[in-house]
């Protein structure tokens, strides 16, 4: 079991902004991650398996739907307390964050946002408070970045829905109670169903061999034939535009998450710097080491910035997919390379379990991936400011 020495670092007095309500809510995060997740965190890593225990914890901080109302489960916090709390899990594992941010942005908000009042009261409570977890499916086997490919359907067979098909790289899907599945109906018309553990012909293999991600649950939902209740499915709004939107709040998660990562990284960078000695004096003397430190608090420091105003937009209902997709791309790329050059300054003891920072740098070759490649949210930029589509 390792010791997390972890402390934060605020160059712009960033604190400053924040509520007493939210720096208590960081707080405690923080408390409890100490205590109960980063001693054991290396070890699940290492095992490739998922620290089920924490989903309690999990829950009982309010990392599950932070901002769903408290009649449904939910603390009815902020976007800028729902940020911290996806920064405090990322700054100990990208995994342990996922599992959150799925679990709120992912299934709580689309059952919140378009489902009917009877769904929100079975499903949202017991979501919020870690008793059921659920999983997000949208990406298939054939189609990632293109989600409007998807091939999984659904026909009308009178007192049900008959679902077939197959999504693939979805967190959290092995212990999931419910996913959260969108298909195409007999139009083409992309919807959204609830499917339940325990339907016949829905399965959820669980996925093996990753390099990254590694304390992280990730399957499989394979759907042959099954029938979905017709009160299952989300009403409240259709096409595409919907699992985007759930999208939207979970790469806003994913922005505040990765500082967490790169937090973490550039603390423990700093600390080795000032105790590892070389040529009679520490390393952090030397101008090499003082010019990667220099900018790795530089970049934390730029990306705080942009996310707490993105945070105030997204507080205040104006916050465009644009803006959020910038955010996420710009803070994953930040958090990575300032793990690799955090690698470098612990030197071959930056390849160990007893630093962070080579687990923060695997985790991230995924974070940089999912809910959007980077060169995706390029392009969303890049479509945002010129008007011209180069999607297709």
């Amino acid at each position: 079991m390792s010791t997390d020495r972890f402390q934060a670092h605020d160059y712009y007095q960033m604190d400053e902004f924040l509520t007493d309500e939210q720096k208590m809510i960081r707080s405690a995060a923080r408390d409890w991650l100490k205590q109960d997740v980063s001693p054991i965190i290396e070890e699940y890593y290492e095992k490739g398996e998922f620290p089920k225990q924490i989903v309690p914890g999990l829950g009982a901080i309010g990392a599950f739907g932070p901002y769903i109302p408290e009649q449904y489960g939910g603390a009815g916090l902020d976007q800028i307390s729902y940020g911290l709390l996806m920064q405090e899990l990322e700054r100990v594992d990208s995994g342990v964050r996922s599992t959150a941010s799925v679990q709120s942005s992912l299934v709580m908000y689309p059952i919140w946002k378009y489902g009917t009042e009877e769904q929100r009261q079975k499903f949202l409570p017991k979501l919020a408070s870690g008793e059921w977890l659920g999983c997000f499916g949208l990406t298939e086997p054939d189609y990632g970045s293109n989600p409007s490919g998807m091939i999984s359907n659904f026909t009308d067979e009178g007192d049900h829905y008959l679902l077939n098909g197959a999504k693939m790289w979805i967190s959290n899907a092995p212990y999931a109670e419910v996913a959260v599945v969108w298909a195409k109906d007999e139009s083409g018309r992309i919807h959204g169903l609830l499917v339940e553990k325990g339907m016949e012909g829905f399965t959820a293999p669980e996925m093996h061999g990753k390099h990254s991600l590694r304390a992280s649950c990730t399957g499989e939902l394979i759907f042959d034939n099954v029938k979905v209740p017709k009160e299952n499915l989300l009403p409240g709004k259709s096409g595409l535009g919907a699992p985007l939107s759930c999208l939207d709040s979970a790469r806003y998660g994913i922005a505040w998450g990765a500082i967490g990562a790169a937090m973490d990284c550039y603390d423990s960078a700093l600390r080795y710097s000032k105790e590892r000695i070389q040529f009679d004096k520490p390393i952090g003397g030397f101008q090499l080491t003082q010019k990667k430190l220099a900018e790795m608090i530089t970049e934390i420091t730029k990306a705080q910035l942009l996310t707490h105003r993105l945070g105030i937009l997204r507080n205040e209902g104006r916050a465009t997919t644009a803006q959020i997709s910038m955010a996420k791309r710009n803070n994953v790329d930040m958090a990575i390379k300032i793990a690799r050059e955090a690698r470098q300054i612990h030197g071959a003891m930056g390849i160990t379990s007893e630093y962070s920072c080579m687990r923060h740098m695997a985790n991230l070759e995924s974070v940089i991936t999912y809910e959007g490649t980077h060169d995706i949210h390029l392009l969303i930029t890049g479509a945002d400011v010129t008007g011209i589509p180069a999607f297709k």
